[in-house]
């Protein structure tokens, strides 16, 4: 397994022998069809000797926040632009903070067997994640420090109240553990753009940080089920709010629990590229694969704003690149999954956007053609949880001008899948 070079000034700390001699057992999932996995279990993950990760640079968001704001200013991108103007009329912050706290047992039906009950239970949390992306977008977008002092009033007083610390969990009901994950790491992004730029509110900056490690630790310390969430796209998710809050407390015990997902899945991605555990999902092979991407890179970009070379990380023999390229083969035809899942997959996810947030990082590092393709009919691209306004945060100027308005090419993917298009 090959180590990554650090791109910021510590480059001393990472020996390239630091990882010799980590032994990486295999493990096999095969079910239905699906070869022997090659996953990383949670006792080889414990062995990973990662303590040349440290946090080296508390202020980074997992973005440059002052100079995409000094771009911001002078762009004269459309749909940039149109982000700017539709942000700028904010909102207002005495009703988000007239907002509860959810402080109550947090229970939440799951969402195959009841997704009706399980949308109901579950928009609170999302007014939640929304809110906070909302309040950083609006930062962003015009620089007014009002959004950005509502935003720390607004999880101090989450903080004061100790919010989601009380979710249910047992290992036939994790849906709640589910969901607060999400929450952890919109919050902490959230928080990470607007932090570097508050002026005083020291008092109100010390318990949102004390929260979001207690809570980021209280969570991450349930380790899931064997052969499932214990190593599959909720600890990728698990990884990215430990990354974050790890960075924002100066935490490395978190921040490194959140460099050993990418390892994990760098681990156990197959010959082809796919993430076993993810294409194990049946008929919704693609779209987890998909998934598990989306918290892979968002992580990835938070660490590598630390200094870290993380997105060349090779580990035997496979790159995240890898992983990417089996999604694309496999939006653009079924036939890319082999026999590892039926052909007959579910594509109502191509029509979602939020689900793409990732690619605005990936291609701000790779300029992939198939992704330039892609993204086009996705953008302007939000995630309420995942990095917020992913196209404002990171688009680069001159990769799209104009929002394109294909509903019928997106009913399509929708239904038919790329290779129909």
């Amino acid at each position: 397994m090959s180590m990554p070079q650090p791109s910021g000034s510590r480059r001393s700390l990472l020996p390239r022998r630091l990882f010799a001699g980590v032994s990486l057992a295999l493990c096999g999932l095969g079910a239905g069809g699906l070869p022997a996995a090659q996953a990383m279990t949670l006792e080889e993950r414990a062995e990973l000797d990662l303590s040349a990760y440290e946090v080296t640079s508390p202020d980074a968001s997992y973005f440059d926040v002052e100079k995409r704001m000094a771009m911001l200013e002078d762009t004269d991108n459309p749909i940039l632009l149109q982000e700017i103007d539709q942000l700028s009329t904010g909102t207002s912050c005495e009703q988000l903070l007239a907002y509860e706290p959810i402080d109550t047992r947090m229970r939440i039906p799951g969402y195959y067997p009841s997704p009706k009950e399980w949308e109901l239970a579950s928009e609170p949390l999302f007014q939640f994640e929304d809110n906070v992306s909302h309040l950083a977008g609006s930062y962003v977008a015009t620089g007014d420090a009002y959004y950005a002092e509502c935003l720390v009033r607004f999880l101090d007083k989450w903080s004061q109240d100790e919010a989601l610390t009380n979710f249910y969990y047992d290992s036939m009901e994790p849906q709640a553990w589910f969901a607060t994950e999400s929450m952890i790491f919109a919050a902490a992004m959230a928080y990470s753009v607007v932090r570097p730029e508050i002026e005083g509110m020291q008092e109100e900056r010390e318990r949102i940080e004390r929260w979001l490690n207690g809570l980021a630790h209280q969570h991450s310390d349930i380790q899931g089920q064997p052969g499932n969430s214990c190593c599959n796209n909720h600890f990728y998710r698990r990884a990215l709010y430990a990354s974050m809050v790890g960075v924002l407390t100066e935490d490395d015990e978190l921040f490194r629990f959140g460099v050993s997902a990418i390892y994990s899945a760098l681990h156990d991605i197959t010959e082809e590229g796919a993430l076993p555990m993810e294409v194990a999902r049946g008929r919704r092979a693609t779209h987890y694969q998909n998934y598990a991407l989306l918290y892979l890179i968002t992580n990835m970009r938070v660490i590598e704003r630390q200094g870290y070379d993380i997105f060349d990380l090779e580990v035997d023999g496979h790159t995240i690149r890898d992983a990417v390229d089996f999604a694309l083969d496999a939006f653009e035809s079924p036939m890319a999954l082999g026999d590892m899942a039926p052909h007959e997959q579910y594509t109502g996810f191509l029509k979602d956007s939020q689900y793409f947030s990732w690619m605005e990082i990936y291609q701000s590092r790779y300029h992939d053609p198939r992704i330039a393709d892609f993204i086009r009919r996705q953008r302007p691209i939000y995630n309420r949880s995942a990095g917020g306004y992913m196209t404002l945060y990171v688009m680069a100027t001159d990769a799209q001008q104009n929002i394109v308005m294909d509903e019928k090419q997106r009913e399509d993917a929708a239904f038919k899948g790329l290779s129909e298009q």
